[in-house]
């Protein structure tokens, strides 16, 4: 039996029609989860990308201990256990962080293909491509990161050059090609719906107000979201949704060649995504982080569909706890493979086939912290790709599922949140204090499987007794600048207030002041502090 695993980065789960969406259009995936198993409580467990793909490609929860960083010598990945059993194994990506500077991702596959320039990959140096900047400055989550971008896409005329458009039609080429080998895996990594959120017009016209006039954010910068005005950010939104449907016709092409080639009849084909993103809702937008880098339902509830050539699970909604370290046990018992000791997951063919109960009580989610050991084994790349935000003084809160509870557990000190899932999906009502049983009981499972997974002590015991993270007082000296809307844009330093005070023409800029973190607290506490990659309100910051 073939294998083909999809992935598709930043892919919202209630941006799906299959998942309930009645506004965007998703015609070609909600076809495959007609004749799929569709898990209808699929968690992240890792996060964000790069984490990720440790706990598909190893089978392991690789946040309790290691964060944003190369595969390690001594994993053993789902491409070598194929590959071991005789499989032809092909990867084709585009997230360049999958390769760059040494990651490994590549290890195991026969043979892999790169389809070169998406987001930050360091691709074309051609100065004579304009690069005009579509937003104000201090709007961008990075200039530079967007000038590279537009670089590498050159000028776009034809949707078959954008990156999702190359990379599906690498797959297709490649399946034409090997369509017939006696057992092949095919992973196939797209790092689109992600941002830069750029789709062609007539997607974006599809959800965009066509009287909106404003900028063009592309690629909006994290944290509290009030930067924007609401239109830009229902223009965002519109943009996210036009590569949300760009995305399914594309994938939808590799269906169809998986269908006209007569592979669905021996093939499992799973597809997903790796977290979710932020538009707004719990007032941020992006994938934020530190004290601001809680993971809601928006983030951490997945989209999940598997396709078995049985049948198993077909045009079912399937209850029950799945994390992606239970896709690499699942293709192991979809096609007759001993699930491995090392494994941490659990085949989740018996909840989509009889209906069976989940092997977890929990789904556990969360980021491994820069503050904690390991750091130093984090390359010093990771903020190129989105891989963290905020302080690196901060213990990031852990989120724990439930069928009836999810709690964003924060280290000792600072708020945790809990929320009733079923009365409550939207995560609006804040019960912390309120389940006092139930709050403990949820802290202590996180506690204890963090320890049962490896963390060590120095990784647990915020959780116990919290820790020191204050990295601003009121005296701290800002420099900022009042935007069109009178609000005050605060930065660290001088030097870079001036940057994002000037135009995104460069002839023109914004007067700066230099003022303090109090002064700003006291004149409004939502004034914005642009600081460790994204904006917090001033009340954050104490």
């Amino acid at each position: 039996m073939n294998v083909i695993l999809i992935i598709n980065d930043t892919f919202r789960r209630d941006h799906l029609g299959a998942y309930g969406n009645t506004w965007i259009k998703t015609p070609n995936l909600d076809a495959f989860a007609q004749r799929s198993a569709v898990f209808d409580q699929a968690y992240i467990a890792s996060y964000p990308t790069i984490p990720n793909r440790w706990d598909i490609n190893v089978g392991r929860y690789g946040f309790p201990t290691r964060g944003w960083e190369p595969l390690s010598p001594e994993d053993v990945t789902l491409a070598q256990m194929l590959s071991a059993q005789g499989y032809t194994s092909q990867l084709i990506y585009d997230p360049p962080q999958l390769g760059y500077h040494n990651f490994d991702y590549t290890r195991g596959f026969d043979a892999w293909w790169w389809v070169r320039g998406q987001h930050a990959d360091p691709y074309i140096t051609d100065p004579n491509i304009p690069t005009p900047l579509p937003a104000q400055r201090h709007k961008l989550r990075s200039v530079m990161g967007t000038q590279l971008y537009l670089r590498n896409q050159g000028s776009l005329r034809h949707e078959r050059r954008y990156k999702v458009a190359r990379i599906a039609q690498a797959a297709i080429d490649w399946l034409e090609t090997n369509y017939n080998h006696d057992k092949f895996f095919l992973s196939i990594d797209m790092w689109d719906p992600h941002e830069p959120f750029d789709p062609p017009w007539y997607d974006h016209a599809l959800y965009a107000d066509p009287e909106y006039a404003g900028e063009r954010l592309l690629y909006p910068q994290y944290g509290r979201w009030d930067y924007m005005t609401p239109d830009e950010l229902a223009n965002v939104r519109a943009l996210y949704a036009g590569q949300v449907t760009l995305v399914d016709r594309w994938v939808g092409y590799i269906m169809n060649t998986i269908e006209k080639l007569g592979l669905f009849e021996d093939t499992l084909v799973i597809w997903t995504t790796d977290h979710g993103h932020l538009f707004g809702e719990h007032s941020l937008e992006g994938k934020p982080g530190g004290q601001l880098g809680n993971l809601y339902e928006i983030t951490t509830r997945i989209p999940l569909m598997a396709y078995h050539p049985d049948g198993i699970g077909q045009g079912k909604r399937v209850n029950g706890l799945v994390q992606p370290q239970d896709i690499m046990p699942s293709i192991l018992e979809g096609i007759g493979m001993e699930i491995p000791a090392h494994a941490e997951g659990h085949s989740f063919w018996p909840l989509a086939d009889t209906g069976a109960a989940s092997k977890r009580q929990f789904a556990f989610s969360g980021r491994f912290p820069p503050i904690v050991g390991g750091a130093s084994k984090q390359p010093a790349v990771g903020h190129l790709f989105d891989g963290w935000a905020g302080s690196q003084r901060i213990v990031e809160a852990i989120t724990g599922t439930s069928d009836r509870w999810a709690m964003i557990a924060s280290p000792q000190g600072r708020e945790s949140e809990l929320y009733h899932l079923q009365a409550d999906p939207e995560q609006r009502n804040n019960l912390s204090g309120n389940e006092q049983e139930t709050e403990s009981d949820m802290r202590s499972a996180i506690v204890d499987f963090l320890q049962e997974h490896g963390a060590t002590d120095e990784r647990v015991r915020p959780f116990q007794d919290g820790i020191a993270e204050l990295d601003m007082d009121q005296g701290t000296d800002l420099w900022a600048f009042k935007d069109d809307r009178g609000r005050w844009i605060a930065f660290p330093s001088q030097e870079q207030a001036v940057e994002m005070a000037t135009s995104p023409e460069g002839d023109e800029a914004l007067e700066v002041t230099k003022t303090t973190l109090g002064n700003l607290l006291d004149d409004d506490p939502h004034s914005l502090i642009q600081t460790h990659g994204q904006y917090y309100w001033a009340e954050d910051l104490l």
